[in-house]
């Protein structure tokens, strides 16, 4: 145990513990020379990631960072975001990843809700680091990947790594701390927090593994962005198997890239949003590959059956399997195994193993077989709770039950439909917008009096924001005028992408705006569903 510090206070617990850290530690020990990260043609092995995220966590330790405490991650798909996430966590503080997508008001947000004091970014994306910092004030520590000498108010990421100092401390992290904290965009208009233990993210490895039937000599390519839960939890199976996770930059989507690299690296395993999938299926009929997939999964946006048929097409010899669930399960809740892709077309699957599931009526009844209702859910993979909110916390627990929010239907197979998304929430290209988010930035542009989102279907993106909106005074506007405005409180995927003027919004008796009216009339895709 040459290097380890041998507490007798903290090392028998320490060592016991079953979180992403010491799977690390035990990989760097056994398998030190073997691959743990590949990026752009480079290997980090696991002896590298164990000593540069120690490192890290002795240079945050060093700044003050401790228990606790939360450490901002705004960076792009690269090796250095796990090394910072791993490195936090082995203080026992907890990673904040950003989506990079959004505004400097809307990061600004997540500061202050978090109470973060450090971030850690990159060359790229300081601009809007530094802007949230100076509108924020409560920034202290600004690391930089790739800084170099150029700014002397940055922390640069590899000078930390080998500055001297002392060595972080031996801290016992039990498996019931928070590791991440991942904001999703609230019904409410402000982003929340979910709170996801290691007890959390070690369930998503083992359903990951079961599910995808893994094997010691697998590889994993990790696609979506670092920042959502389904790229930072695809790590947790490649580090409790130690295989190697292939890591895929963020930016414009090429497929021939894709296929290209799928191919060098001999990956086995790959998730993908419909819309890139067949992109890469029509790719790959323009110009085969040797490719040794034997796991593809698509989720976070609805497939159609031309693409499902065409991955199966383009990809015979792999398991073609869909995965649900959302980020406060850290995510998967329902698999459709590769076996029943084709017959059970359009399903979600069956629940995976330790997830606890019902559907169920407003007043917390079972509903029969084939009827509709919400599925709610227990589990080893269920989040601590919302961060900062106590009241929306109690309520997604009504009962003792989480609530999805989706409505679902359970055939006489025990497979899962989705009926209805959470209420009013929009998915396009992977991406989740809520209606209430956008309509609250709305609202408070001077022009407009009312307004309502909802989604229109699209065939790149699987759907779209609409605005719906009452002018209040003015003769006309467009979306070109509301785009400075829109830019600056708003992510852009989350952007009305049609602005439709009315001279009032329907609403029922209640006053509530009647959104499968509007539905109906501007061509969203669940046009005529209750609302």
């Amino acid at each position: 145990m040459t290097g380890i510090d041998d507490d007798p206070s903290t090392e028998p617990l320490r060592s016991r513990r079953n979180h992403w850290n010491n799977q690390i530690r035990r990989h760097a020990f056994m398998r030190p020379d073997l691959p743990a990260l590949r990026y752009l043609g480079r290997t980090t092995t696991w002896r590298e990631l164990d000593r540069r995220s120690t490192a890290f966590a002795a240079a945050l330790h060093r700044r003050g960072v401790g228990f606790g405490d939360r450490v901002l991650m705004a960076l792009l798909n690269r090796p250095e975001y796990v090394e910072a996430v791993l490195g936090a966590n082995l203080l026992g503080a907890i990673a904040v990843p950003v989506n990079i997508r959004m505004s400097p008001n809307e990061v600004a947000y997540l500061v202050s809700d978090s109470g973060a004091k450090v971030v850690v970014t990159e060359k790229l994306l300081a601009p809007l680091v530094d802007a949230v910092a100076a509108s924020t004030g409560s920034l202290d520590t600004l690391i930089v990947v790739d800084a170099g000498d150029e700014a002397s108010d940055h922390l640069d990421y590899e000078t930390l790594l080998t500055e001297p100092g002392g060595d972080r401390p031996d801290v016992d992290v039990p498996e019931e701390t928070v590791a991440v904290i991942m904001f999703t965009s609230g019904t409410t208009g402000k982003p929340k927090g979910a709170m996801l233990t290691h007890t959390n993210l070690q369930a998503q490895a083992l359903t990951t593994i079961s599910a995808s039937r893994a094997q010691p000599d697998s590889v994993s390519s990790v696609v979506p962005p670092i920042f959502h839960i389904a790229g930072l939890a695809a790590f947790a199976p490649t580090f409790y198997l130690g295989v190697p996770a292939v890591i895929h930059p963020l930016g414009a989507f090429d497929p021939d890239v894709m296929l290209d690299t799928l191919e060098s690296e001999g990956t086995t395993s790959v998730f993908m949003v419909p819309a890139q999938w067949q992109a890469v299926c029509a790719a790959q009929r323009a110009r085969p590959r040797t490719l040794k997939l034997q796991t593809i999964s698509w989720g976070a946006a609805p497939a159609s059956d031309s693409v499902l048929s065409a991955m199966n097409e383009n990809f015979p010899a792999a398991a073609n399997m869909t995965a649900f669930g959302q980020t406060e399960m850290s995510p998967v809740t329902c698999m459709l195994e590769g076996k029943d892709a084709q017959r059970k077309m359009g399903s979600i699957g069956k629940v995976v193993p330790a997830v606890t599931a019902r559907i169920v009526d407003p007043l917390m009844n079972d509903v029969k077989q084939g009827e509709i209702g919400e599925i709610v859910y227990r589990g080893p993979n269920l989040m601590k709770g919302y961060w900062n909110k106590p009241q929306e916390t109690a309520e997604a627990f009504r009962g003792g039950w989480f609530h999805s929010g989706d409505l679902v239907r359970e055939d006489d197979e025990g497979f899962l439909f989705v009926v209805d998304r959470a209420k009013d929430m929009i998915i396009s290209g992977g991406e989740n917008i809520y209606s209430a988010e956008v309509e609250n930035v709305l609202f408070g542009h001077p022009s407009i009096r009312e307004a309502a989102i909802i989604g229109r279907a699209d065939a790149k993106w699987g759907e779209v924001p609409v605005a719906v909106i009452v002018l209040d005074g003015a003769d006309d506007l467009t979306l070109d005028d509301l785009k400075p405005y829109l830019d600056e409180n708003l992510a852009r995927f989350k952007q009305p992408k049609d602005l439709v003027i009315v001279d009032e919004l329907p609403r029922n008796a209640g006053g509530k705006v009647v959104k499968p009216t509007l539905r109906a009339a501007y061509g969203s895709k669940d046009a005529g569903l209750s609302d």
